[in-house]
């Protein structure tokens, strides 16, 4: 009979099975499903470890590539500036000499009218 102290069920097994022999094939048997069980839960998580990894393997060479793409536009970009600087740096060089070319003429002009106040303009000085 049962025993109505509530133990655990292998007890239970033993009283009513009468022999240790059958329980102890059916905790045999429960071992090998647990381990079963315990294997394929591994397999279950080496195969998302892998998939994980995998998964990481491609991100990292996903973002290579886009780094070497943004790379490779700065270096285009700052190519790029450096020939506009260099073409800015030719125009500054250009304005300063059309500058003192501009006050030279303005010069030579002032004097000019200057030299002339009293005979006139230039043309004018010539015709006669």
């Amino acid at each position: 009979m049962a025993s109505s102290s509530g133990t655990s069920s292998a007890s239970f097994l033993l009283q009513n099975s009468g022999s240790e022999e059958d329980l102890q094939q059916l905790m045999d048997q429960r071992k090998r499903k647990r381990m079963l069980s315990n294997r394929e839960s591994a397999r279950r998580s080496r195969m998302r470890k892998q998939k994980h990894l995998d998964d990481l393997m491609a991100q990292l060479a996903q973002l290579r590539k886009e780094n070497n793409h943004i790379i490779t536009s700065m270096n285009v970009t700052t190519q790029q500036y450096l020939n506009i600087e260099s073409e800015n740096s030719i125009l500054r060089a250009q304005v300063a000499e059309l500058s003192n070319r501009l006050q030279s003429l303005n010069e030579i002009n002032s004097f000019l009218n200057a030299s002339n106040g009293g005979l006139g303009t230039v043309t004018e000085a010539t015709d006669g």
